[in-house]
């Protein structure tokens, strides 16, 4: 079973650590996304790559095993946002890095217009100035199920300067 502090690993390094076209494009992902180093978009892709392996997995299933399996992971990905409830394994197999990117807290909250930039998104995040249905959540790499709802923190300092701004917005109208 292992010790219960020693945490393990959560993500696989490139088998190649010298590709180009590879360090160009992990380079974009995390200036774009605001990442803070390549181990967190690693992480994604490590996720990634396990979800698609049990929609490989359950390709080579018996069709009676594989409806009830499928849906489960269809349904687990739907709550997500990752995909529609009418996906296909086919869908799931086509999913992108990208789309797990765009679930993170930190890139919602960047969206949404709460932060200007995915930094600030970031360090809201980690100042616990944001909460997810009333609780505070500090970690920029968490994914946001679509029926969860995001807000500041009623003590943030940041409340009263979105409240100004809808003031001056009202004033011009």
């Amino acid at each position: 079973m292992g010790d219960p502090k020693k945490q393990r690993k959560k993500y696989k390094t490139p088998s190649h650590p010298w590709q180009r076209e590879r360090l160009i494009e992990e380079l974009e992902l995390v200036g774009e996304y605001g990442l803070r180093n390549k181990r967190e978009l690693w992480r994604l892709k490590t996720q990634l790559s396990h979800i698609r392996r049990q929609a490989r997995k359950l390709l080579a299933e018996a069709p009676e095993e594989r409806r009830k399996q499928e849906r489960s992971l269809i349904n687990r990905l739907a709550k997500l946002g990752l995909l529609s409830p009418d996906s296909t394994l086919d869908d799931i197999l086509s999913l992108t890095v990208r789309d797990l990117l765009e679930r993170r807290l930190q890139t919602i909250v960047w969206r949404s217009g709460l932060a200007s930039t995915p930094y600030q998104a970031r360090q809201m995040i980690t100042h616990r100035h944001i909460t997810i249905n009333g609780r505070i959540i500090t970690s920029p790499g968490y994914l946001v199920s679509i029926n969860e709802k995001i807000d500041f923190h009623p003590r943030s300092p940041y409340i009263r300067l979105q409240k100004e701004a809808k003031e001056a917005l009202k004033k011009e109208e």
